[in-house]
């Protein structure tokens, strides 16, 4: 066994003793996130008799707590919040419909993300699309017309809340079993039904002015912070004779240093290389295994100033094993064409 390869045993030993639950926590958590959601949603509403921003300042502070609320929704997801499964799933479900996330369907998606991120021959279960420079120069015009909509800022964090909410996580995907089909069908029928009961008790209108923006705002931090937990300009990606878990957790996750009050609402995602090394450590453990563990503070560690930087990442470079944008692609395939350019020069030089 090589050193590298002892290393990385070591790492994940030194992070087991974390991957535990404290069912006291979890519960505080649901306490503390569920409860402030539900007032400041009420709050959201009784202030639009006074003015509609001061229902927006409810508003966006409710979605600070979605945003947690959906992290325990995780933490559910991989079996790490309770030590019972029925309780990680019933607890994941009523989350779900408050977060409008398919629990059963997203908790398979995202477990396929964590066995593959980083693998460039598995892209595309629960990941943001990423094309190389090799497949994007090789794509045909509507290909390359329809990945650059996509990656482009606006559509991806303005109209990817709106696919999210209202397309993507309302349908079942093909071949889903029975579980995970029923599952679906409960949080749809769910949200439905509680649509229904606030607008017949407030109204259509005071009902999209404060759950709009509440689902919206958290919708676009919640594809931020996955954007950029695996976009910066480092990243690991290998193919998959050379893709190694280890490597793609701590090297291809970033360590998201937020203020604490950011790091509380966020669930402390932002650990997010302790996160993909060990799934199991639940939300309230992520710190502390970061701190207790050095190699894990050698990662990738991106401040909020420097995470806009991270926008104009838009293909992945296998060879210089970095990000770049598209105008540093058209500045590559011009030296690309004068290179070929000087070659056939010289070849026919030389044939003369």
């Amino acid at each position: 066994m090589n050193k590298d390869k002892q290393k990385q045993i070591q790492l994940r030993k030194s992070v087991a003793p974390f991957a535990k639950t404290k069912t006291r926590t979890s519960v505080i958590q649901i306490i503390n996130s569920f409860i402030p959601f539900l007032l400041l949603w009420f709050l959201a509403y009784k202030s639009l008799s006074v003015s509609i921003w001061l229902s927006l300042v409810f508003s966006v502070v409710a979605a600070g707590f979605v945003v947690r609320i959906f992290i325990i929704f995780h933490d559910c997801a991989h079996m790490s919040f309770f030590k019972s499964g029925k309780a990680n799933r019933i607890v994941g479900t009523i989350a779900g419909i408050i977060t409008h996330f398919p629990f059963e369907k997203w908790k398979r998606s995202h477990a396929l993300h964590h066995a593959t991120s980083g693998n460039l021959d598995k892209r595309g279960d629960g990941d943001i699309w990423i094309m190389t420079v090799e497949e994007y120069r090789e794509a045909g015009f509507w290909l390359r017309r329809g990945y650059r909509l996509y990656r482009n800022p606006f559509i991806l964090f303005g109209l990817g809340p709106l696919f999210l909410l209202l397309g993507s996580n309302r349908f079942n995907r093909k071949g889903a079993p029975k579980r995970e089909r029923f599952n679906t069908y409960l949080i749809n029928v769910s949200i439905v039904a509680i649509y229904a009961l606030l607008i017949w008790a407030i109204g259509w209108q005071a009902f999209l002015a404060v759950q709009f923006p509440i689902m919206y705002l958290a919708a676009c931090v919640g594809i931020w912070l996955f954007y950029i937990q695996h976009t910066f300009e480092d990243s690991y990606f290998e193919h998959e004779d050379e893709w190694d878990y280890v490597k793609a957790a701590v090297e291809g996750s970033s360590y998201y240093k937020l203020p604490k009050i950011l790091e509380w609402i966020t669930g402390n995602i932002g650990y997010h290389h302790v996160h993909h090394l060990a799934p199991k450590i639940p939300n309230y453990y992520l710190e502390d295994a970061h701190e207790s563990t050095p190699p894990l503070q050698k990662a990738t560690t991106i401040t909020i100033a420097e995470s806009f930087k991270s926008i104009r990442f838009r293909l992945y470079d296998p060879e210089m094993k970095n990000f770049v944008s598209f105008k540093e692609f058209k500045a590559m395939e011009r030296e690309r064409q004068e290179k070929y350019q000087l070659g056939t020069m010289q070849t026919n030089l030389q044939k003369k």
